[in-house]
Parts: C-alpha cells; sequence; structure tokens
C-alpha cells in the first residue's frame, strides 16, 4: 500500500517533566506531603490540566515523593 509504514501508531503521553520539577521543588526538605498540598502548588505552578486531573484524582492522604512520581506517572524519586 502507498504511504503505509511499519511505525506503530503513538499515543501522545503528556509531558510529565513539569511534575517532576514541581515535586523535586516542593518535596525539598520535606518527607511527605499532602494531596491537597500537591494540587494547591500544582495549580499554582499551572500545570497542564491532565496533570492536574491526574493529581486530583488521588485519594486524600500524606505522600512520599516517589509514592507521588509512581501515582501520578512522573520520574521524579
Amino acid at each position: 500500500m502507498i504511504g503505509v509504514t511499519d511505525e506503530a501508531p503513538t499515543t501522545e503521553q503528556p509531558d510529565t517533566r513539569p511534575l517532576d520539577e514541581l515535586l523535586d521543588d516542593i518535596y525539598h526538605g520535606q518527607e511527605r506531603i499532602s494531596q491537597a498540598d500537591i494540587y494547591r502548588r500544582a495549580v499554582a505552578a499551572e500545570l497542564p490540566a491532565e496533570l492536574l486531573t491526574r493529581i486530583a484524582a488521588l485519594p486524600e492522604g500524606e505522600y512520599a515523593v516517589d509514592e507521588a512520581a509512581d501515582l501520578l506517572g512522573g520520574t521524579a524519586a
């Protein structure tokens, strides 16, 4: 077929760098941060809506940076 490639279709994954940077910043000197505090800081940092939705979906409670990154799809640790 003309115009067909062997490449698999790609699904757009959001850029998690802003999330990683936010987590690095808010966890500096902190062991655990509440979901509400993470969300407030994410809104203030103007993270993309898709990332804000992920944060809003976290159950209430406190998270260590590695837990938050795992649950939100980031790579900060």
